[in-house]
């Protein structure tokens, strides 16, 4: 017979424990495959909260065990009990972390295949942050468990939220840098003012949002430089977005050219050159005289393109067969200066 007053029993219960946890983990783990034949997801579930479920178990077990056996009977076993709870709720905090991370990135999978373009974007946007400000909030409800276990802190705590004067206090907090910027963040996902993917000019540098957390907005420069914005930046100045309600983009070539140009041939060379490149889409093409001054003409060439990387290579494309047209077919249309000299 095991007397479980002794530390042999504690022991042999602290055993026990373990062994039921391994057990009950295995047999989710075994559940989990069996369904996934017909559910998918449950391998990847599993897979995802597997480490944060086993030192959840592993943790409550020897918990359960020590409270029951002979450290349950020592003075020392209160601050051990605490320490537990504490292991407890950090392990538990985790374990939600997961689980909601896992169902936010299974819903943003989804919307991927279901809407496109500026759509997708926006809903993207807005699932990756409200995935970040739930984590916050299970971390700060994580926090304040444990917090709120230490009397001390418990006294303080009730007192300050029953207080009238906790509406001041957050407004105060709200007012600072940091929560002002949380504030932006949240309002940038939901007021659509930008999106995960959207291609911006900010500071005057050209690039894509590349991602967006609570306080912060990172922008992936062309050159693959990374410009880190606060959130309240992009709810305070002014910001030039290719890409609010659609992907398709017109783009502009200028040519600043001699008088004696041949504008019909120039036109009717550019009509050609896009219609055998893949980047235009058929939208919209133009080619005018829009300017003339300073000893040349300007002639305007507007192209559309479906996003900005096809406008980019448009441009640059119709640039350098156009120069090459003209340095071989028309060079009188080159510019040039002229200079008058009187004997």
């Amino acid at each position: 017979m095991i007397d479980w007053t002794s530390w042999t029993g504690t022991g042999v219960a602290i055993g026990i424990a373990l062994v039921v946890a391994l057990a009950i983990v295995l047999g989710l783990r075994l559940v989990a495959r069996l369904l996934s034949r017909r559910v998918p997801w449950m391998r990847d579930l599993d897979h995802r909260v597997r480490r944060a479920w086993v030192t959840f178990c592993i943790v409550l077990a020897i918990w359960i065990a020590g409270a029951v056996t002979a450290p349950g009977r020592q003075e020392w076993w209160g601050s051990a009990s605490h320490v537990m709870f504490i292991a407890a709720m950090v392990t538990a905090g985790w374990l939600l972390a997961a689980l909601v991370s896992f169902g936010f990135e299974g819903l943003i999978a989804r919307e991927q295949v279901s809407f496109s373009g500026a759509d997708l974007r926006r809903r993207r946007t807005q699932l990756i942050v409200l995935h970040r400000l739930t984590l916050v909030v299970i971390g700060v409800i994580a926090v304040g468990a444990v917090l709120f276990s230490f009397p001390a802190l418990r006294v303080v705590g009730t007192s300050l939220l029953a207080s009238a004067g906790i509406v001041s206090v957050i407004a105060g907090l709200a007012a600072q840098s940091i929560f002002g910027n949380l504030i932006a963040g949240i309002q940038i996902a939901f007021t659509d003012t930008i999106r995960v993917g959207d291609v911006v000019v900010v500071e005057g540098e050209w690039g894509t949002i590349g991602e967006i957390n609570l306080s912060y907005v990172v922008v992936y420069i062309w050159d693959e430089r990374r410009l880190v914005v606060p959130c309240s930046y992009f709810t305070t100045k002014p910001i030039e977005t290719w890409t609010r309600k659609s992907d398709a983009i017109l783009g502009t070539v200028f040519l600043d050219l001699d008088w004696r140009v041949p504008i019909d041939d120039v036109r009717a060379k550019f009509e050609q050159i896009i219609e055998s490149l893949p980047e235009w889409d058929r939208r919209s093409s133009s080619c005018w005289v829009t300017d003339s001054q300073g000893g040349h003409v300007t002639v305007r060439l507007v192209m559309s393109a479906k996003n900005s990387d096809d406008q980019w290579v448009l441009r640059c494309q119709v640039r350098e067969q156009m120069v090459t047209w003209l340095q071989q077919e028309h060079p009188e249309a080159l510019p040039r200066t002229r200079v008058s000299v009187e004997s």
